[in-house]
């Protein structure tokens, strides 16, 4: 049975559900789950909870805690990566110091300023992980949680040996919920999807081999269906694709929904769905949990009621059981460099494209073209990124100024010189987790 290992187990949402898809699989029920994490307490309240799981799947797993690092990964056959490299003290700044310079920021993990600088902060942990994993476990498949997913895969996937991919569950949720609108069985629903991760569109949509665009170009008429998802509903009517992820993400992505308050007001505050209008809504929810999660952890810790044990939707557990388990091969979309996949996205960068895991490993599937209004605004958040990368390995703060410089939603509000004086001040208070740099002078 392989030994599976949790870096950020206190992560507890992923890592209790993640344990739980895991043991469902015959052949990973013996497991042993390895849980790491450099907060204690968490990290107890995560092994306690595995124990739940395993004792009441009757499972013949064992679990283990430790904060040891490598300890933890030392022998593991899959790496799970949940962390988040810095406090929200430093978080916080990533969407406060943009919005003095009017850059309105909702989510702020994956791009744009508050992605990057995010990136930067996390990229020197995720290298540590992988230089220790190429020590005690170099043949381990690496599946990584941790935002923003495309700029953290590609620089391990280029910078490291270990075997990568990224998982984002968007890919499966928003085609469950157009099934949903369409009245479809998501057991008649096939789909290809393809793009950069948050920025994946599905290019082909079907329910029984029919083409299913027309009708959720129809179901867009039912308020109820528009009002949930209004900014990727407004995408989708002009741009013909519908992109995967929420629509408090995409208002970030591009310069359509977010540069006024009068658009942030129409777009973005009426809907149904959760408020990407609110200003840094996921830093409010993320304190409130930081505050709370003991409170609601332990009340399902000491609910009497028997755990639900039903296998969820996430990637992980399939992909570890295809690799290390029964073999079983399994589709899923990951994030992996571009490598003759999406024929007019740059070569090298991070793209999310159907991925086949089986005992060969991991194996990306040719998707070709994107449509070329989906290119356009793809083609120019993979440059962005890629010159983040590129200063998280040579260190040097001018790509990250202009990988900023040219963020859609930066470029609608900042001047040129607005834009370095921004970037110079969230410099300046992440300048003690940013060790890659020698200098921030740009």
């Amino acid at each position: 049975m392989p030994k599976i290992t949790f870096v950020g187990a206190g992560s507890l949402g992923f890592t209790r559900g993640l344990v739980r898809d895991l043991l469902t699989f015959p052949a990973l029920s013996g497991s042993t789950i390895a849980l790491m994490d450099i907060d204690e307490e968490r990290l107890e309240y995560a092994k306690r909870a595995c124990e739940r799981i395993v004792r009441e799947g009757g499972y013949p797993a064992k679990v283990e805690a430790t904060t040891d690092r490598r300890a933890a990964l030392e022998g593991a056959d899959a790496v799970c990566i949940t962390i988040l490299a810095a406090p929200p003290s430093v978080w916080r700044t990533d969407i406060e110091i943009p919005k003095q310079f009017g850059v309105d920021i909702n989510v702020g993990d994956t791009r744009g300023p508050a992605g990057v600088f995010r990136f930067l902060r996390t990229a020197p942990a995720m290298m540590d992980i992988c230089r220790t994993m190429e020590e005690v476990c170099p043949n381990a498949i690496l599946l990584n949680y941790t935002n923003p997913m495309a700029m953290l895969c590609r620089l391990m996937q280029s910078e490291t040996k270990i075997t990568s991919t990224g998982l984002c569950h968007s890919v499966q949720g928003t085609a469950e919920m157009l099934a949903r609108w369409i009245g479809a069985d998501m057991a008649d629903v096939t789909y290809l999807c393809a793009g950069i991760n948050h920025q994946a569109f599905y290019v082909d949509y079907r329910v029984k081999g029919v083409d299913a665009y027309p009708q959720i170009f129809a179901a867009m008429e039912r308020p109820e269906v528009y009002n949930e998802e209004q900014v990727r509903n407004e995408m989708f009517l002009h741009l013909g694709y519908y992109v995967t992820e929420s629509s408090g993400h995409n208002s970030e992505y591009n310069a359509w929904f977010r540069k006024r308050p009068d658009l942030i007001e129409k777009y973005c505050t009426n809907g149904t769905g959760w408020n990407p209008g609110e200003y840094a809504y996921i830093l409010k929810e993320y304190l409130r949990r930081e505050d709370d999660w003991k409170t609601d952890f332990l009340k399902w810790l000491e609910n009497p009621e028997p755990v639900n044990l039903k296998r969820g939707h996430e990637y992980a557990a399939s992909i570890i059981n295809a690799i290390h388990g029964d073999g079983e091969p399994f589709l899923f979309n990951g994030n992996v460099r571009n490598f003759g996949l999406i024929d007019n996205l740059p070569t090298g960068c991070c793209v999310e494209v159907p991925v086949y895991a089986d005992r060969r490993g991991l194996n990306a599937v040719h998707v070709g073209p994107l449509p070329r209004q989906l290119q356009a605004l793809v083609n120019n958040s993979a440059n962005c990124e890629e010159m983040a990368v590129e200063a998280a390995i040579t260190g040097d703060p001018s790509l990250v100024f202009h990988s900023i410089l040219f963020d859609p939603l930066t470029q609608a509000v900042c001047s040129m010189a607005e834009t370095k004086a921004m970037v110079k001040a969230m410099f300046e208070a992440n300048k003690d987790h940013l060790p890659q740099f020698k200098h921030f002078d740009i």
